[in-house]
């Protein structure tokens, strides 16, 4: 179940780096009225591994196209 389903981020045309990934999904976030504190929650879950752990957490957390 995705946590922000209304929130949509897209990833597929878009640079691939794990700092823009999370920048993209943060400021997302953010425009959609989000807690300062769940923006730091997901960011913390994202970083906590490599990089096919950043890709799933997003998609828990955010809708991805």
């Amino acid at each position: 179940m995705i946590k922000y389903p209304d929130i949509n981020v897209q990833l597929s045309t878009e640079d691939g780096n794990a700092y823009s990934i999370m920048a993209r999904v943060t400021t997302a976030m953010r425009r959609a009225g989000i807690p300062k504190q769940k923006q730091e929650e997901y960011q913390k879950e994202a970083s906590a591994g490599d990089y096919d752990n950043l890709i799933q957490v997003t998609m828990r957390w955010v809708e991805v196209a």
